[in-house]
């Protein structure tokens, strides 16, 4: 019997955190409770949906195909006309004949995009990003949040979805539906940063409807009732709407999962996928899992967890990133790194811009952080080389994808000197499993507790912006356990 599910799943949680109260105590309003999650200076949406998607695809099942296709949605891409799924493929080294392709514009583009990868019988990866930002002392600065979450679907027993077994699956899809509203709720003009909001109320009075109906219609066609449903994912544009539908499911017995607005903030085009990650992670085989997404209309999609599920999911979890970020942001910090506070700029030359044609001759180096191996006496060398610096072997080299090879700090530094948006500037020299050594910073890191013999993981960065241009490169950071 054909079905189509979800392989494999991650998510992403940046390092910092900022304290909801330290907006209040530094404005004298907006803020509340809780905390929410901060991309740093270094990340945006991209580099946030690499990470997620490295995760994603270190989780799929043994003999699994690689995904033929590369679906990207966020509602804060780094470039326009530009695709930015192409940085993402160029990170992960995917193959070139992997397509790769921009959802984007609207918060719903997340729940699309997964909806449109699961209609494929091909092993597809979707990557969910979203990075939220609101005027100093808003509602959107303190209830939004910074997130990122990568699955791979796949059909079995449909054309194209050869080589995928049903034993493959975390999760089976069930059924899907969904509804469509035109609504002027909240929007943001091209080139605007800030998003506009019309009164509460109104969205909350137009999205139940759709939500609803598009949950009768996918409970309908899953043969499941509300009591069933052992973990229902709520999520919205309109807060209100989202709540006053979850208490309908919670009070017709199904089990309302957190929304996590209080830990992470409400994080745009990846909360959804964010929410259906959490619920994964606890779920049980054979228990129900519903996403209900509220934007522009409403999405359903029912799924029923596999027994593959419990060895495959990811780590850490999303409880397990909760948990392990780092101390609370400084609001002055958060706001300059969002570009809100201006401050003095270095006395010192502005950055230079990388060149398109570099870049590109270089896309194994500075995107996918490929080695070179000397075939002739097994030396590798960072960055690639043509001649060998051991034997002196030319052109007997071998690229070896390092982005995943974790390493040991061998020495390092505290430069208090260089400018950062983060300073000290930690740079470490870090020897990797299997043979190379390479200078890069550090990140994610409290400088007080970095020791020579810690053990770190390359995560792909934007090192600055120079002229229009984004520049992505690798730097290093205390390892998770994921290696």
């Amino acid at each position: 019997m054909a079905q189509r599910g979800i392989l494999a799943y991650a998510a992403y949680l940046p390092f910092h955190r900022l304290d909801r109260k330290s907006i209040s105590v530094t404005l004298g309003q907006g803020g509340g409770k809780g905390t929410r999650t901060v991309a740093s200076y270094d990340e945006d949406t991209t580099s946030l949906g690499v990470e997620a998607a490295r995760r994603a695809l270190r989780a799929l099942p043994a003999g699994a195909p690689p995904p033929t296709a590369l679906y990207f949605a966020t509602g804060d891409p780094a470039y326009l006309e530009k695709s930015n799924s192409a940085t993402v493929h160029a990170a992960l080294g995917l193959d070139p004949s992997v397509v790769a392709y921009d959802f984007g514009g609207g918060v719903r583009s997340g729940v699309g995009a997964l909806r449109a990868a699961l209609e494929r019988a091909e092993p597809t990866l979707v990557v969910l990003s979203d990075i939220r930002t609101g005027l100093p002392g808003g509602v959107d600065e303190a209830a939004g949040g910074d997130a990122a979450v990568a699955f791979v679907t796949a059909g079995a027993g449909l054309p194209g979805g050869e080589g995928v077994s049903p034993r493959m699956m975390v999760a089976e899809l069930v059924a899907a539906a969904g509804a469509t509203t035109e609504l002027l709720d909240r929007w943001r003009l091209p080139g605007e940063p800030n998003v506009r909001q019309w009164e509460e109320r109104f969205g909350e009075a137009v999205l139940v409807e759709p939500a609803q109906a598009a949950l009768t219609d996918a409970l309908k066609q899953a043969g499941v009732q509300p009591g069933d449903i052992k973990a229902a994912a709520v999520s919205g544009t309109s807060p209100r709407a989202a709540k006053k539908v979850a208490g309908a499911l919670a009070a017709a017995g199904a089990t309302v999962v957190d929304d996590l607005s209080g830990t992470v903030g409400f994080t745009g085009a990846a909360h959804a996928g964010l929410l259906l990650a959490a619920a994964l992670d606890t779920a049980s085989a054979g228990d129900t899992i519903v996403s209900l997404s509220l934007a522009d209309g409403a999405d359903a999609l029912v799924f029923r967890a596999t027994d593959h599920l419990a060895s495959a999911r990811p780590q850490p979890s999303v409880a397990g990133q909760l948990a392990g970020g780092g101390a609370a942001l400084p609001y002055p910090t958060f706001l300059t790194w969002r570009g809100m506070l201006r401050r003095e700029p270095p006395r010192r030359p502005d950055p230079v811009r990388p060149t398109a044609p570099a870049s590109h001759r270089g896309e194994a180096w500075k995107y996918a952080f490929s080695a070179s191996r000397c075939q002739a006496c097994g030396r590798r060398h960072l960055p690639p080389q043509r001649v060998c610096l051991e034997c002196h072997a030319v052109d007997q080299m071998e690229l070896e994808r390092l982005a995943d090879v974790p390493g040991t700090i061998a020495t390092y530094t505290l430069d208090r000197l260089a400018f950062s948006l983060h300073p000290p500037v930690v740079v470490a020299v870090v020897d990797f499993d299997g043979g190379g050594r390479f200078q890069c910073e550090l990140t994610d890191v409290d400088p007080s507790t970095v020791a020579i013999g810690q053990r770190v993981e390359m995560t792909f960065r934007r090192l600055f912006t120079a002229e229009g241009v984004h520049n992505y490169f690798w730097k290093a950071k205390p390892q998770s356990g994921l290696a």
